[in-house]
């Protein structure tokens, strides 16, 4: 029997069960691509016009300004407002696009299961999270003993360091924030729940949060394009799992992350 042969036999479903987990999970790959195409075509046929409308119209305006044969100090100085703004959205712009590739990535990369420390990861991220939380008190509340899950370990990195990332950014004005992540094993798999007491929101929009490009803050608020919460959506959906989130205007929200039990994902 050739390598190939072995190789091939080594990964095919050797019962009826095993059978059916691979069916489901590759049921679940596909429907996470259709949804993630579905959010692709919007977010670059409608997201991405905005910055590039700005772009787009200011250009002539700042033209025409220049054009006068004796541009006046006012005149110049819209101009430089004109010029700033454009700046402004293609900054925008290229951090739009380097979010789509980092969804990109983590939509095509192949999965490679192992058995993960999730305390030892959380404990890292926070590590590594500390630049974002300089000069302030934060309360983390984290796991402490040890869980064990399946997964492919960078992206479930990748999906828990934009979970806290997000909660570091949206509790820092909170004189002491809190940020805590909870695990409890339930049918069929584990429940994760990222918590923060930050600013919340209208908890009645969450569900748009997921799309790429949606946010509920203004820019001069808190920065990002609004590509964090899909990204965690779409590596929970490629391990056969889901996110959703609570919350309220003012009193933090819980990102809910339901990540199912290795058989049913291999």
């Amino acid at each position: 029997m050739d390598k190939a042969q072995q190789a091939l036999e080594s990964i095919a479903p050797q019962t009826l069960e095993e059978a059916l987990a691979l069916l489901a999970r590759r049921d679940a790959e596909l429907a996470a691509l259709r949804s993630a195409q579905q959010q692709w075509v919007h977010a670059v046929s409608h997201d991405l016009r905005a910055p590039l409308r700005h772009l787009l119209a200011f250009n002539p305006l700042i033209a025409e300004l220049l054009q006068q044969p004796n541009p006046g100090a006012d005149d110049l100085q819209e101009a430089c407002s004109f010029l700033q703004t454009m700046d402004q959205s293609a900054q925008r712009m290229g951090a739009m696009f380097d979010g789509l590739l980092v969804l990109s990535r983590a939509a095509r990369q192949p999965l490679q299961w192992q058995a993960v420390d999730l305390q030892a990861m959380l404990q890292r991220i926070q590590s590594q999270l500390q630049p974002q939380c300089a000069g302030r008190a934060i309360e983390w509340q984290l796991p402490s003993c040890s869980v064990q899950l399946e997964a492919d370990a960078p992206l479930l990195e990748q999906a828990l360091t934009a979970a806290l990332s997000n909660a570091v950014k949206f509790s820092r004005q909170q004189a002491l924030a809190r940020i805590g992540v909870a695990v409890q094993a339930v049918e069929g798999g584990w429940q994760m729940v990222v918590s923060d007491n930050g600013c919340g929101f209208d908890g009645s929009r969450a569900d748009r949060l997921f799309g790429i490009f949606q946010r509920m803050h203004r820019e001069n608020e808190f920065e990002g394009v609004g590509t964090g919460l899909a990204l965690i959506q779409g590596i929970c959906q490629r391990h056969g799992g889901q996110a959703h989130i609570q919350a309220q205007t003012g009193l933090g929200c819980e990102l809910h992350m339901f990540w199912p039990q290795v058989a049913a994902a291999q």
